[in-house]
């Protein structure tokens, strides 16, 4: 298998912050990268494993800088966030080299993050696939959890590409104060349009929170294999 080389990141985060669980990564035979929200922390949401079926998997939890990802809302323009952004999503993207240079396939590396976490896990997938061409890109699972992709109202959601079939758990209240609903149909319809297979939940009345029925559509995707 060719090496992944590494990518410059141009902003404040670091993949070799945050923490690390499970098995180690050259013995696990999966990897899932947990991306919080803002204010909190790795360990935070490291804390979702003890819900959660991995087995074999090695678990990374990057940490941001001042705990947060990008400075604004996700809906403000992409400059206002910046560096923000693309220091995430380059954290993000030398976490999966990482695991695919110690041999392992995209299609058992797993993305999970809530809010903030999860506007970047959904973005990440679509641009990937944009990335990969006609080959397509193949993750594991996408979980995005109270979150969507980033960008104001009106923002080109033109990616190419293919996700192949990777399965996306998009998880929302209709009320969240941060995340409106139809941003959360929008992304549903730019993934699925890439290929991936989107189930998306939205939850009458919850708070900015993970519920039980997201924990069970995860372990269920997780055990799928």
């Amino acid at each position: 298998m060719a090496k992944r080389l590494p990518k410059e990141n141009p902003g404040p985060h670091s993949p070799d912050s945050g923490m690390t669980a499970g098995e180690e990564l050259g013995a696990a035979d999966r990897v899932i990268i947990l991306v919080h929200g803002r204010g909190t922390t790795a360990e935070s949401i490291v804390g979702l494993t003890d819900y959660l079926d991995l087995p074999g998997f090695h678990v990374i939890a990057p940490q941001a800088h001042d705990f947060t990802w990008y400075p604004y809302s996700f809906l403000e323009s992409m400059e206002q966030n910046e560096p923000g952004i693309s220091s995430a999503l380059a954290t993000i993207d030398t976490l999966v080299d990482r695991a695919m240079n110690a041999g392992l396939e995209s299609s058992s590396i797993y993305l999970l993050g809530f809010s903030q976490g999860a506007c970047l896990v959904t973005e990440y997938a679509a641009r990937a696939a944009s990335r990969s061409g006609a080959h397509g890109f193949r993750l594991g699972a996408v979980f995005g959890l109270s979150g969507g992709l980033i960008g104001p109202a009106g923002t080109p959601r033109d990616y190419e590409g293919s996700l192949k079939g990777t399965p996306i758990l998009l998880g929302c209240s209709d009320v969240d104060m941060h995340i409106p609903k139809e941003r959360v149909d929008e992304t549903a319809e730019t993934l699925s349009r890439l290929g991936a297979d989107v189930d998306e939940q939205i939850y009458p009345g919850m708070g900015h929170t993970v519920n039980d029925d997201e924990i069970a559509r995860m372990n269920a995707i997780l055990s799928a294999r």
